[in-house]
């Protein structure tokens, strides 16, 4: 008998300071948020880098995750 890929990834421990697929915000139905973006863009969230991200999102939208992602 297998065991459920999820309930043995819960069980698993993430690595610090990398955000675990299940919490990333992509849905098309979800609008992202500046902490989105800053983390697609791959940088650290600073109070400078969520400025940057709302102001990029306040001008194009999701298109401005959109690009960031693959």
């Amino acid at each position: 008998m297998s065991e459920d890929p999820e309930s043995v990834s819960a069980a698993v421990p993430e690595a610090s300071g990398v955000t675990p697929d299940r919490l990333l915000h992509t849905g098309e139905s979800e609008r992202p948020s500046a902490e989105d973006l800053v983390l697609a863009s791959g940088r650290d969230v600073t109070p400078e880098s969520l400025e940057w991200a709302r102001r990029k999102l306040a001008e194009e939208g999701r298109s401005a995750l959109d690009k960031k992602l693959p």
